[in-house]
């Protein structure tokens, strides 16, 4: 079998990092983890081909070398996947898809010949059964949920990994919290399910032996899912293989906010190269948090949370939400306010949607208040419901957020007030490389000579080098950053 992986295109994000990739000469943000993952659990002796639309275009040499496209993705990759199959079709090729979008969607894809839905370490193997006996089903799906011991070593060696800014592994699936508005819980369950230290730190050997030297980003959707394994054999494992490798590795994953609650935990994971940490914070509006049921954040004094957390050497990266039937109308004030106060600089603020099969889903369904499909971009000022705030006060109160946390001047008053506060514990090996002064010298042309920031540009560079010059690249690199966020946002407000 010659088999052909696509992955989708994202289009321009919040995360998709494209006018920041520019700067460092790199093509996209991350691998197709769960594409490469899937390729690793095909027969060994078929031949694989892996297209990340991120990187370049699909070619009909390619559609003609496939006896099988498998199409994985995830919501915000709908269209790009729309077109993927509509290619293989008119090309005569059968489709395989999977993933997040399509277990989601399943009915929207008609193009598609075999759906292989769920979780692919159990439902793959059962489509590659019958494929043998040459009767595959339309449809396969299952309501267990894997083991992830089973789950096999990416097949890096489909890449190259220079294409990229940022390596991933995935180290559990599944959440034990179920905030209304999530639907990682209906994807992966409630029970964090993890992987052994071992197989852990057999991913990052991986990625070393591959030549990695840089950022390494754990994909799962709440790292201390299970706080008692990370303390006492995964943390430890990473902490003895980065020491042995020379901290080849700066680290950063997805976690709640109870993570700063836990001094040791915290310590351990400053210890094995962790940088920073996104956190979905939602909204400083109590009311809200109970609405939508963000138990880890209730009751808690949130800035306080985040500053231990940056106390700890965590660069605080956090999600906020408007659009909460309980959210007042000063409730962009408030944000504006909290975002400024708390130091956070990259602060992903997105109106609510409601992901397919979530509990808000189901919820809004009931009342009636449903409308498009969800799109799986929360910053594109789109909203799948009616909200109960008026839409205009809604949508010019969201727009403010943005206008006002990304403009330069307060945008980088929080980089300065970030840094004067950031206790670093970097252990991390930087080698300076001409990849790196390439990403200052564009940064000094495209922020500090034609760029609107420049004023600011250069009071943080120089402030920098003065007063935190540990924190340089830091600096930088956050400058870079907010251009980024700038120009994604600037498209919608205009």
């Amino acid at each position: 079998m010659n088999i052909l992986l696509v992955s989708p295109a994202y289009p321009e994000t919040f995360w998709s990092f494209k006018h920041a990739l520019r700067f460092v000469s790199k093509k996209a943000g991350q691998p197709p983890l769960g594409l490469l993952t899937v390729a690793a659990l095909l027969p060994e002796d078929w031949q694989k081909r892996l297209v990340d639309l991120s990187l370049t275009g699909l070619g009909a040499d390619d559609l003609q070398w496939a006896d099988y496209v498998f199409v994985g993705g995830m919501s915000v990759q709908a269209d790009s996947a729309r077109e993927v199959i509509a290619r293989c079709n008119e090309a005569g090729r059968k489709v395989v898809a999977g993933g997040p979008l399509f277990t989601a969607r399943p009915d929207e894809f008609p193009g598609v010949d075999h759906l292989v839905l769920n979780e692919a370490e159990i439902t793959l193997p059962l489509f590659l059964d019958d494929l043998r006996s040459g009767q595959p089903r339309k449809l396969y799906t299952t309501s267990d949920w894997a083991d992830l011991s089973t789950t096999p070593l990416p097949l890096w060696e489909l890449i190259d990994h220079r294409q990229y800014a940022t390596m991933n592994v995935q180290y559990s699936r599944g959440c034990p919290y179920d905030c209304e508005f999530c639907d990682i819980t209906v994807l992966y369950g409630r029970l964090p399910r993890t992987k052994t230290g071992a197989k852990v730190v057999a991913e990052l050997n991986a990625l070393y032996d591959m030549g990695w030297r840089s950022h390494v980003f754990f994909v799962d959707d709440n790292f201390i899912g299970n706080k008692n394994k990370l303390k006492n054999e995964v943390l430890p494992q990473i902490i003895s293989w980065m020491e042995e490798k020379r901290h080849p590795f700066t680290l950063g994953t997805e976690a709640s906010l109870n993570l700063s609650d836990d001094p040791e935990l915290m310590d351990l994971m400053s210890r094995a190269g962790f940088e920073e940490v996104f956190v979905g914070i939602e909204s400083p509006n109590a009311e809200s948090l109970e609405e939508c049921k963000k138990i880890p954040n209730k009751n808690r004094d949130l800035l306080g949370s985040v500053r231990t957390l940056q106390k700890a050497g965590l660069q605080v990266q956090a999600g906020f939400i408007v659009g909460f039937d309980h959210d007042p109308e000063t409730i962009f004030e408030t944000l504006i306010r909290f975002i400024k106060e708390s130091g956070i600089v990259v602060a992903m603020v997105g109106l609510l949607n409601a992901p397919i099969n979530s509990r808000l889903h189901r919820r809004l369904g009931k009342e009636n208040r449903l409308l498009n499909t969800f799109s799986g971009n929360n910053t594109d000022f789109s909203m799948n419901f009616v909200p109960k705030m008026n839409s205009k006060v809604l949508l010019d109160g969201y727009r403010k957020i943005l206008a006002t946390i990304y403009s330069p001047k307060e945008y980088y008053k929080r980089v300065i007030e970030f840094l004067k506060n950031h206790e670093t514990r970097q252990r991390h090996e930087v080698s300076l490389r001409f990849a790196h002064l390439k990403a200052l010298s564009k940064s000094m042309l495209l922020l500090g000579v034609i760029g609107k920031e420049r004023v600011y540009y250069w009071r943080l560079f120089f402030w920098t080098l003065i007063r935190r010059p540990r924190l340089f690249s830091t600096a930088i690199t956050l400058a870079i950053y907010g251009f980024h966020f700038r120009r994604v946002f600037e498209q919608y407000i205009e």
